[in-house]
């Protein structure tokens, strides 16, 4: 009967702005901000959190979000596109959910290499690094909540980091969610740099190239009705934003690390990847979208078969979205598929 439930329960629809009569009246929430120490004592960490008024504290409704290689979590998983945010419509059905800006990224401290030009100093942010700031916050997190674990949410690169955490700490995690994972490709990724430029400590993207990454792979007709009106622009705002040395050059551009494209030529375009499945034991959900060319379907049906450990596992294939469904008109699908999967531990 409560899988019954939680399956009919009101979801958001394609529509950009349909919304859940659940999720438009939720009941008062709390937001929290702090900034928390690194583990190597070179700076500080963003997190945000966001419950229900009075919720109880609970490992299978405390979640954990990261962001991938290029954009802060705060600017994408928690903002309101047409009046809701991801973190809004999660939190508002009963879940105590914060998001992660790596060092580097969003408002968390930037290294002091990122003041010099990039190729002064090798790639920032790398991925042991990067999962050494998850620890931080997560104990963090476990602390203040009294919770002994919680459940891992994350996008694209991101997916690898958690789940590298995951299989380093299994008691730690409640489950798993991995939305847009990397694995093994041939060739450079979409965020690379151009071919036969030098990898330095940081790259600089443009809101124009942004928004052809975004595009890349979607069929030319369904372009225009992609990303609502204004989301774009809405988006890129905040997100160019923190990054107030960026936004001094014209055009503006937002510095991101290039750690994440060392780890690639490192490990994932040289056959070695940066964790392993079969040493995932907790219940793990797998979503991607029909058109990502960051992180192609095929990624996610090659790490399927392999989470050998993972019990409940599942892949849901989402059609009409990209690397950045969860931005786009059919977002509701990404949001109920991911929901459902919380919604049964949680019950």
């Amino acid at each position: 009967m409560k899988r019954r439930n939680i399956l009919a329960a009101p979801a958001l629809v394609a529509g950009a702005a349909a919304l859940p009569a659940a999720a438009q009246a939720q009941p008062r929430i709390v937001t929290e901000e702090f900034m928390v120490p690194a583990t190597d004592g070179q700076g500080e960490i963003f997190v945000r959190s966001k419950r229900p008024e009075g919720l109880a504290a609970s490992a299978s409704r405390t979640i954990l979000f990261v962001h991938g290689a290029t954009y802060p979590a705060h600017t994408a998983f928690d903002l309101p596109l047409g009046g809701l945010s991801w973190m809004d419509y999660i939190a508002g059905r009963g879940f105590d959910v914060w998001c992660m800006d790596l060092r580097g990224y969003g408002r968390s401290t930037r290294p002091a290499a990122m003041a010099e030009p990039p190729e002064a100093n090798p790639p920032l942010m790398r991925g042991d690094a990067a999962v050494a700031d998850v620890a931080a916050v997560a104990a963090f997190i476990r602390q203040r909540r009294a919770v002994p674990r919680m459940v891992h949410m994350a996008w694209s690169w991101g997916c690898s980091l958690m789940a590298r955490y995951a299989t380093d700490n299994p008691g730690m995690v409640d489950r798993l969610v991995l939305f847009a994972p990397q694995w093994l490709r041939q060739g450079a990724t979409p965020a690379s740099v151009g071919a036969g430029a030098q990898l330095g400590a940081y790259r600089s993207v443009t809101q124009a190239q942004a928004r052809d990454r975004w595009m890349a792979g979607v069929p030319e007709a369904a372009r225009a009705g992609l990303i609502p009106p204004g989301w774009f622009e809405h988006w890129s705002g905040v997100t160019w934003a923190t990054d107030p040395e960026g936004m001094r050059r014209n055009p503006s551009v937002l510095r991101a690390p290039n750690g994440v494209l060392a780890d690639s030529a490192e490990f994932w375009q040289s056959g070695r990847p940066f964790w392993d499945p079969a040493r995932v034991t907790v219940p793990t959900l797998l979503v991607v979208a029909e058109w990502d060319r960051d992180t192609p379907p095929a990624m996610a049906t090659t790490i399927f078969p392999l989470l050998t450990a993972s019990p409940g596992k599942r892949l849901v294939l989402l059609g009409e979205g990209t690397h950045t469904m969860l931005m786009e008109r059919n977002r509701g699908a990404l949001f109920q598929a991911v929901q459902v999967f919380l919604e049964e531990a949680a019950a």
